[in-house]
């Protein structure tokens, strides 16, 4: 997409338009012309046909457009994270709704896919695990990397997807957990101050030692950067750590979860 929007930028300025009378010209506006130009934006195919008329009709930009594809099975939102995460030196998350990705079984997450809404169809439950298989890569994928996950107690006990996916969720957690890149920790259910109350976040330090954090919402997603937001989090993150059960407690409570289902 970077490389398309150089070109569209090149031919913009060969032709000795602004973005504003380019935009004018494709029926655009010049917001949407920086961002197909800086790769931040899929273009529209009535974009590119358009362009393709201002920049007399070459066939360069169809024949390029049509070597643009999206990532599938990942969320418009969640992409930039996406590309951070498969960098970094450190993540971190915190989840009280549901098992993160990175650890998810295929049964555990096929069963949040059908509960989506609206329904999603057999092609996209096989995308969007499909995507999810692939950035599980990155526990073993990325040794280097130190990961860090909080998890409420609640989410085992929920049961999503019955006994067995449970049970099954559970015997997987405690394999991951033998790695030494990784470190799960179980947030008890009885807790009578938690500094996570505020919700699930994630935080990563980039290979340049740059903090960002993320947080997600139904049907959308945020980057952070501001350091201060960020430094706040991380305060929040190392609170919860130091009141989450231990790393061998928090093995014995997955044990002792799995063995009374």
């Amino acid at each position: 997409m970077r490389t398309f929007g150089a070109v569209v930028q090149g031919l913009r300025e060969h032709a000795g338009l602004s973005r504003e009378a380019f935009g004018e010209l494709v029926r655009f506006s010049k917001h949407t012309v920086a961002s197909v130009e800086l790769g931040r934006r899929m273009p529209d195919p009535t974009f590119v046909e358009r362009a393709e008329e201002v920049f007399g009709n070459t066939g360069a930009l169809r024949r390029a457009a049509g070597c643009l594809v999206r990532k599938p099975g990942l969320a418009a939102w969640f992409r930039r994270w996406a590309r951070l995460e498969a960098t970094a030196v450190a993540l971190y998350t915190y989840e009280c709704r549901l098992i993160p990705g990175l650890l998810q079984t295929e049964a555990y997450a096929r069963q949040l896919f059908i509960d989506e809404l609206p329904p999603l169809s057999d092609e996209q439950i096989d995308a969007q695990w499909a995507a999810r298989q692939e950035r599980q890569q990155l526990l073993r994928g990325r040794p280097n990397t130190a990961f860090s996950f909080l998890l409420e107690e609640q989410l085992f006990l929920r049961r999503t997807g019955g006994v067995e996916v449970t049970r099954e969720l559970i015997s997987h957690l405690l394999e991951i957990a033998t790695l030494r890149n990784v470190e799960i920790q179980i947030m008890p259910l009885v807790r009578e101050s938690h500094a996570g109350l505020h919700g699930a976040m994630q935080l990563l330090e980039t290979p340049g030692n740059q903090w960002f954090a993320y947080i997600e919402a139904p049907e959308t997603g945020q980057l952070l950067a501001d350091p201060k937001v960020v430094s706040s989090l991380q305060q929040r993150y190392a609170r919860m750590r130091s009141q989450a059960l231990t790393l061998e407690d928090s093995v014995g409570l997955l044990e002792r979860i799995r063995g009374a289902l």
